[in-house]
């Protein structure tokens, strides 16, 4: 089974891929981010770099996405390959950062693709807002970070909110991340097991 957690940065994705793993046993995919070679370049210069990240990224995830299908265990995946194409990218080309032959090209690569993976039996959308989300960037301190924008984050979160209201590829559910803190209380992680319980039993 795949279960996978999207959500904007700063969310709390990873910390909760580590939690959900460890309580259910669950092999854990991260986000390639400490060996991407592209991130700090692209925080400096969204504009010369935004086309190399992302083609980065759908190669990183499609490769992820490949070790899943084959492995046959129970994975939690940190981020999926559909905010890659529905949110960030088209994000990129909406600010004028990336141009429209490069979004196209990126675009048609991404539906191939798409074509060759199944999407995640569940995925758990962390809806946060701006304030969380800057508040938890802040707190773990990745310097490449440090020049992310207000206006950035707003618009990815309503790129998400869009992407959330059309997705039908399978199973969903939207936790409100502004209401629990997961590494400092342990009754907020578990009401969010809970939850996760009750779908997964809509899967077996």
């Amino acid at each position: 089974m795949h279960i996978a957690i999207a959500g904007n940065i700063g969310s709390g994705k990873t910390t909760l891929t580590k939690l959900l793993s460890k309580h259910y046993g669950w092999t854990p995919h991260y986000e390639d981010v400490d060996d991407n070679p592209y991130l700090n370049d692209f925080y400096e210069d969204m504009q010369r770099w935004s086309f190399n990240l992302q083609v980065y990224f759908l190669n990183s995830r499609f490769n992820q996405m490949i070790e899943i299908q084959k492995s046959g265990d129970t994975v939690i995946q940190d981020r999926t390959i559909f905010e890659d194409a529905y949110i960030f990218a088209p994000n990129l080309h909406s600010m004028g950062l990336m141009s429209t032959r490069d979004f196209e090209n990126y675009f048609t690569l991404f539906n191939l693709i798409s074509s060759l993976i199944k999407p995640p039996d569940l995925i758990l959308y962390l809806r946060a807002s701006v304030p969380t989300l800057v508040n938890q960037i802040q707190n773990r301190g990745r310097k490449y970070e440090d020049s992310i924008r207000l206006d950035y984050l707003k618009r990815l979160n309503e790129r998400y909110e869009a992407w959330v209201e059309a997705y039908n590829m399978g199973k969903m559910l939207i936790i409100e991340a502004d209401h629990y803190d997961f590494p400092s209380n342990p009754d907020h992680l578990r009401m969010v097991i809970d939850k996760i319980d009750a779908e997964l039993h809509g899967l077996f």
